[in-house]
């Protein structure tokens, strides 16, 4: 099993990152969203993998962080989601938005990635919603991935009640998540924090 690939960025398909590991390129399937963040070919960087066999071929699936890389083994853990469409999941909304999206039940979210249906989504939700808690989404990296960035108790509170009322209101969770987290810090209140997080819904 290959835990993860860390060597010089060659270079970067549509679909892949190409990695140079002691002169082997590896090729590194990646959510459209991981590789939009990768640095510009020539630096280091470090991929934390899933190795998919599969009778004709052998494919790694690559990530920014283990936790990344952990919602992705829990969705092709779903029957009837394999790599790919855990890939087309994860390309659409970062890993935090899907799991909001798991616990708010929302499935047209989760369903608008290529290749999955309403049905598929809404089983998702039904099999994973015990595995992630509102903590996984709200209390670790605020901003992106490698940021040592993290939200008081207090605040990620706060957070969590605001995207609840936003989605109460008829937002997306996906949606409603993104724009709570672009809020200022000197959001000290749910009603600001919502007021604030409304400006960047319209």
């Amino acid at each position: 099993m290959i835990s993860y690939v860390r060597g010089k960025l060659a270079a970067v398909e549509p679909e892949k990152a190409i990695v140079d590991v002691g002169g082997v390129g590896y090729g590194v399937y990646m959510p459209q969203q991981a590789l939009s963040l990768l640095p510009q070919p020539g630096n280091e960087v470090k991929l934390y993998t899933y190795l998919n066999v599969k009778e004709d071929a052998m494919q790694l699936f690559g990530f920014l962080s283990r936790d990344d890389l952990e919602i992705f083994r829990l969705v092709i853990g779903v029957s009837g989601i394999g790599p790919k469409g855990g890939l087309n999941i994860l390309s659409g909304m970062t890993p935090d938005e899907l799991r909001f999206a798991i616990m708010s039940g929302d499935a047209k979210a989760i369903s608008a990635a290529p290749g999955i249906g309403k049905k598929t989504a809404e089983k998702l939700i039904v099999e994973l919603r015990d595995k992630v808690d509102i903590g996984d989404v709200l209390d670790h990296a605020a901003h992106g991935p490698g940021e040592d960035v993290y939200t008081s108790g207090a605040e990620s509170g706060m957070q969590a009640e605001a995207v609840q009322a936003l989605v109460a209101l008829g937002y997306g969770s996906a949606e409603s998540l993104r724009a709570v987290r672009k809020t200022s810090p000197e959001c000290t209140t749910v009603e600001d924090m919502l007021k604030e997080a409304l400006t960047y819904l319209y």
